[in-house]
């Protein structure tokens, strides 16, 4: 596994545990009929996910000679998981960012 995979992991796991300690509030939020944070968070994390899996997939096919799949793919596939994670990546920090302030205010 590469460093880049091995990040990716560690991100995706950090941002699963984010998601399941919110996820006490998420029944809440369903009976109300809204959205949930938990919820949202999980299809994000699923989204990069997908995105990963998908590069690796015709990184992996274009490297055994799949001529159904092109160069160009598989750097704009690459790309797009990238800017997924870094994203990701923003995303966390911020609501983390957020939780620390939340957590510091005075009531």
């Amino acid at each position: 596994m590469s460093v880049a995979a091995a990040g990716l992991q560690a991100l995706v796991q950090q941002m699963q545990g984010v998601a399941q300690q919110a996820g006490g509030h998420q029944n809440a939020a369903q009976q109300a009929g809204g959205v949930s944070f938990a919820g949202e968070l999980k299809g994000a994390i699923d989204r990069i996910d997908g995105l990963k899996q998908t590069a690796e997939a015709k990184a992996v096919a274009f490297s055994r000679g799949d001529s159904n799949v092109a160069l160009n793919d598989v750097m704009v596939d690459m790309q797009k998981a990238s800017v997924a994670t870094e994203m990701g990546i923003q995303v966390r920090n911020r609501v983390l960012s957020a939780y620390r302030e939340i957590m510091s205010m005075q009531v």
